[in-house]
């Protein structure tokens, strides 16, 4: 009982608002990749200036990487970083407030911005300067809040899932106010010119956007995946050496992995090799964290027979391993002569997006919403199956698309006839891309009909509906031989 009274109250509030959002960004950014995919396949789609695929890209990647992404992340590190320290958020609860509605408003500014044509047309950073200013405010206090809970915090162990989100969090916060330095043409025009220029442009934004995927979509969810995967299993992390380890390797090598980018450019090639040795080098830590994940279920295996929600969690370990041997594979000169500016790049992105980010993300909502809305359980683990294999068919459809579009892409294009002439045109490229782009577009109808299954499933829990249903894996079980 002395325990239970020393127990503080944490702030459940601004978490469940974050998860509501994620849901909502995260349907949000699904429909709309899913409707610039059917553009690319028909180009009739391309509706108006303001609805074309140049104008909407921008907002799919930032919907599903920022708002889907960003308000998951946010939300479960201020539900983890309370729980693994025993302390409430600091400044609670105006300042964590602050930081979910500035964030809100920082993702309405984007969208907004994509949509009328002001961008810097900088890879994951196109909103322009009046909105990175705002977010640099957002951002600080996120920071302030997080560390300053940790200061306060009654458990003496920082919890290693903290030193992931307190990575991402410090490092997010470098990349994006160095890459985003920028002179604005007037006090109260939109448009700005970047401090750099040629080269040192490029390089910046590459520094910058591989290390978005390392930090944001990397290091970030492995905080998540750190507290989310040993809770849902009921037992500790498989090694917590091995996590130390994975951390420190992960945040050294990946802030130098950037120029790999940039192969067969202007850039030095010294500096190409670089990025080139240290995006191998990635591949040990790598999947040091996905086997310290999966691992954890060593002596409780059978529990991915009968548990939807830790298949999500270890499904995103799998996409996980997967991506990063392919990334690094792609790294290299030889393989990225033939993948780059191709679908295999990014057939390699979506794997690392929908099967890792989306589904350790899935995972999380999955486990929290219960939790956070003080439930028996979800409505129904069954829709939880359903989800999870749905969306794993629209993802293995995506990817296998195209890696089989990429792949073929950049052999056409260094195909040569005997008088050193080109033997195909990009026109002809692009008719043999078509096939591949509607499958493409139908896996995005695919995937994105699991989030929907998801939302259903969440308002029923949140309603306090359960559905009467037979455990899963029932069916299956072995039945006992009769003589």
């Amino acid at each position: 009982m002395a325990t239970t009274a020393q127990e503080p109250k944490y702030n459940e509030t601004v978490v469940k608002l974050f998860t509501l959002a994620a849901i909502f960004w995260g349907v949000v950014g699904f429909l709309v990749g899913t409707f610039i995919a059917f553009q690319l396949a028909f180009p009739e789609l391309n509706l108006n200036e303001y609805f074309n695929f140049g104008r909407l890209r921008p907002v799919h990647t930032s919907a599903v990487i920022f708002a889907f992404g960003g308000c998951a992340l946010l939300g479960t590190s201020f539900y983890v970083v309370q729980r693994t320290c025993r302390a409430r958020l600091f400044g609670d609860p105006w300042l964590p407030m602050f930081v979910f509605i500035g964030y809100q408003i920082f993702i309405l500014l984007a969208a907004s911005g994509y949509v009328l044509g002001i961008t810097q047309s900088r890879e994951y950073a196109e909103p322009e300067w009046y909105t990175d200013l705002w977010l640099t405010l957002v951002w600080v206090a996120y920071l302030v809040v997080f560390m300053g809970t940790l200061i306060k915090r009654k458990e003496p162990h920082i919890y290693v899932a903290n030193w992931f989100y307190l990575a991402f969090i410090v490092t997010i916060a470098m990349l994006h106010i160095v890459n985003n330095l920028s002179v604005p043409v007037s006090f109260f025009g939109t448009k700005s010119y970047s401090l750099f220029a040629g080269v040192q442009d490029a390089l910046t934004q590459w520094w910058y956007g591989h290390n978005a995927v390392g930090f944001f979509l990397t290091a970030g969810f492995l905080g998540m995946m750190y507290y989310f995967v040993p809770k849902q299993i009921g037992k500790p992390v498989y090694s917590y050496r091995l996590s130390i380890i994975h951390f420190w390797a992960l945040i050294f090598l990946y802030i130098w992995a950037g120029p790999h980018h940039l192969h067969y450019t202007a850039l030095p090639d010294w500096a190409q090799t670089l990025g080139m040795v240290f995006s191998v080098m990635l591949w040990m830590p790598s999947w040091g964290g996905m086997i310290n994940g999966i691992m954890t279920l060593s002596g409780a295996w059978d529990k991915l027979r009968t548990d939807p929600v830790l298949r999500f969690l270890i499904i995103s370990l799998s996409f996980y391993g997967m991506s990063t041997f392919e990334g690094p594979l792609m790294s290299i000169k030889s393989v990225n002569a033939l993948s780059h500016y191709t679908d295999w790049t990014i057939g390699h992105v979506h794997s690392g997006a929908l099967g890792w980010v989306a589904f350790i993300s899935f995972g999380a909502i999955y486990y929290l919403v219960p939790k956070l809305w003080k439930r028996e359980r979800l409505y129904s683990l069954h829709l939880v199956n359903m989800h999870l294999w749905i969306s794993t068919l629209g993802i293995v459809m995506y990817i296998s698309a195209m890696w089989v579009s990429g792949i073929m892409q950049g052999l056409m294009w260094r195909a040569y006839n005997d008088y050193g002439f080109l033997t195909y045109s990009f026109a002809e490229t692009v008719e043999q891309m078509h096939p591949y782009y509607v499958i493409r577009a139908l896996a995005g109808v695919v995937f994105t009909s699991g989030a929907l299954i998801m939302v259903y499933n969440v308002w029923r829990t949140l309603k306090g509906d359960l559905r009467k249903e037979a455990p899963i894996g029932a069916a299956t079980a072995a039945k006992p031989v009769t003589a």
